[in-house]
């Protein structure tokens, strides 16, 4: 299915909920009606970003408070001292029902917005989307199959390949089979979770007592070894003189094994939220209960604002096609909650898209009784490790994309605490390595984080004419409908459109236009 937009165009002037600027803030926007994982990559790496089926790019220099795209590279992240702390203190939790004294809720991602564009909010609602999805989708199917009709003269092999695909998609989907939920491990497996070239610290009495084990294990290798597992204990993999100095991965320190009688269980589950698996449909309501009283408490929302209508707009309506590729993850492409079950509740969830090259993190939200466990921290650490835990099937999804790096707001400034971690640079595109980012930032809201003055988007709109256009059920090249149009603001709009979304995406995704 192709993506399908509705272009809205400049929005300026309305309420910023960063700076609380009255009519500081200036954005583009489009209404997604469907969307394929590969033109939203696309269109993240050119700025832009979802909140529900509504696509939104900060207009950069105009707006009070520039957001630039920000990514995390997962593979190389080394978790700081105060992240180790939050993983820790979830340890201690789970293990002891050790509730940490000291600063509890008030660590800057806990009242993670993840840019819950509350200005934009008002205005999705505003929005006069009165393009019918039903008479829309059967025209596009219909106009679809149209110019399928004129490509079948053209390579019979090739197309009897794609409806093998297309077929086996469709049946796929039709099973519900990949709705499953997936558990994101509990324990590691040797080779996936753990590093097991790292030694845990360990004290010196069970140095001592694993030195005895192996002398025994060399006097009387089989002996020894079934009484060590008689004992209950794994077989140790580490060397008995093994460095213990050596820092522990992220994974090491979110899945380190807990007590046999630990006070607590924590189970992550992944269900797909669009289109809604059966598990997602099951757990709606304790969702959505999380959800309301998460905007309540944290952003004083008052208790008839968050509706269920307002919560499914925003956080489980998604305009990505989901989609399942042989050598993509095995959840597939698409839109996800990640659920946080403590002892069989859900006590917080995180809104995430998987795309062809990243986890992007949509918002989080969270039982505000928990927010001693550091939830937002916690849960981005989560994503990280779950990031790297797709990269090892499929190579190429390798970053985790924190949404937008606001540099002149305070309470958006923790995004950059994740390294190494790069911008988005607003004019040619290309990603910067944060640190030579903020100096610039330093000294003004607005930059161009490419240094090279002859550097320009290598993406941009180059020929307007091949734009695709999806009018009076038909799909025709910008140049064919430009023809039949007199209105010239109309031409202006549709150019706007191209230079924001760049040519490859113009050429693939259909601007419906009325």
């Amino acid at each position: 299915m192709a993506s399908v937009v509705e272009y809205k165009g400049l929005k300026a002037g309305y309420h910023c909920g960063y700076c609380d600027s009255e009519e500081g803030k200036a954005s583009c926007g489009m209404w997604a009606h469907s969307l394929t994982v590969q033109d939203y990559q696309d269109l993240i790496d050119r700025g832009w970003r979802r909140s529900g089926k509504y696509v939104y790019k900060p207009v950069m220099n105009q707006t009070c408070c520039p957001q630039y795209t920000i990514r995390c590279r997962p593979l190389q992240f080394q978790p700081s001292k105060s992240h180790k702390k939050v993983l820790k203190k979830m340890l201690k939790f789970l293990a002891k029902g050790e509730i940490s004294k000291g600063n509890c809720g008030d660590e800057p991602m806990d009242s993670t917005v993840e840019d819950a564009v509350t200005g934009d909010f008002a205005l999705i609602n505003k929005l006069d989307i009165k393009c019918d999805l039903k008479t829309l989708s059967d025209d596009l199917k219909e106009s679809l199959e149209n110019e399928e009709m004129k490509k079948e003269k053209h390579s019979k092999k090739e197309e009897s390949n794609e409806s093998i695909h297309s077929q086996a998609i469709e049946e796929k989907l039709g099973s519900g089979e990949p709705s499953h939920s997936i558990k994101v491990h509990t324990v590691p497996k040797p080779g996936k979770g753990a590093d097991l070239s790292k030694p845990p610290c360990r004290k010196a009495k069970e140095i001592r007592k694993e030195r005895k084990r192996l002398k025994l294990m060399q006097q009387n290798p089989a002996g020894e070894h079934e009484g060590f597992q008689a004992q209950g204990q794994p077989p140790s993999l580490f060397p008995p003189k093994a460095k213990s100095n050596q820092p522990k991965s992220l994974e090491d320190l979110i899945f380190e094994s807990l007590p046999e009688n630990a006070s607590h269980k924590l189970e992550v589950r992944v269900v797909r939220s669009s289109p809604p698996s059966s598990q997602f449909k099951a757990t709606f309501q304790e969702s959505y209960q999380v959800y309301k009283r998460y905007q309540m408490v944290i952003h004083k929302d008052p208790p008839d604002k968050p509706t269920v209508s307002q919560f499914t707009r925003f956080l489980c309506s998604s305009p990505l096609e989901a989609e399942y590729p042989p050598n993509g993850p095995e959840c597939g492409y698409g839109s996800f909650h990640q659920q946080y079950w403590l002892d069989g509740k859900i006590i917080a969830v995180g809104v995430i898209d998987i795309l062809p090259y990243c986890v992007s993190s949509v918002y989080l939200y969270y039982d505000p009784d928990y927010s001693f466990l550091s939830l937002g921290v916690y849960s981005a650490l989560r994503e990280i490790a779950f990031t790297r835990q797709l990269q090892e099937k499929t190579s190429q999804l390798c970053y985790y994309y924190m949404g937008f790096y606001i540099h002149s707001c305070p309470k958006m400034k923790y995004k950059g605490q994740y390294r190494p971690s790069d911008l988005l640079c607003p004019e040619t595109y290309v990603w910067i390595p944060i640190e030579q980012c903020l100096p610039s930032l330093e000294n003004s809201k607005y930059c161009r984080f490419n240094q090279d003055p002859e550097a320009v988007d290598e993406g941009c709109s180059k020929e307007p004419d091949r734009l695709q256009v999806f009018h009076k059920k038909a799909i025709m090249p910008y140049g064919v409908y430009k023809k039949s149009q007199k209105d010239p603001s109309e031409e202006a709009s549709v150019l706007q459109y191209a230079s924001l979304v760049g040519q490859a995406c113009a050429e693939r995704m259909l601007l419906f236009r009325s």
